[in-house]
């Protein structure tokens, strides 16, 4: 279930300029756009691969305050009654089922930190939610990345 070499490359093609298409990550990477292709279908097919949509900065959105939540739940209500409710809320971005002394935790983008408040209330209002403890990102010191890993996961294929 590893990838291999030439599948590092593509990716890392791909990560450093999204638009560069099949015929031109061919023609940088020296391979025939042919295997390009399917090589790209193979690492969608397996996952490798989740989407070819765009990134969206929710900041550009005028949504600059990120806030990280732990939810605790009422255990009655169960986790997917807890997470049908947060999916009608667009200000929450992600959702995890954790250990430790929670049962969710999600990352929530707002206006300022009085319109996170809007949407922490947001979250507590189906009454699922019991508790929540936040924490607001004061700063992106590492923004979401993946070359390393694709790099660590050449290095230890089996």
């Amino acid at each position: 279930m590893g990838i291999d070499d030439l599948d590092r490359r593509i990716l890392h093609a791909f990560t450093a300029d999204p638009h560069l298409g099949v015929l031109g990550a061919a023609r940088q990477l020296g391979v025939a756009r042919g295997t390009i292709q399917s090589r790209l279908d193979r690492l969608q097919e397996r996952g490798v691969i989740r989407s070819l949509a765009p990134t969206v900065d929710p900041a550009a959105l005028g949504y600059p305050v990120m806030a990280f939540v732990t939810l605790e739940i009422r255990q009655d209500h169960g986790h997917e009654r807890v997470v049908a409710e947060l999916e009608r809320i667009p200000e929450v971005l992600e959702a995890h089922t954790i250990t430790g002394s929670g049962d969710i935790w999600i990352r929530l983008v707002g206006r300022d930190n009085a319109d996170v408040q809007r949407v922490l209330d947001d979250a507590v209002a189906g009454g699922s939610v019991i508790r929540t403890t936040t924490v607001i990102s004061l700063a992106t010191r590492l923004a979401t990345r993946t070359t390393p890993l694709v790099d660590a996961a050449v290095d230890h294929a089996p």
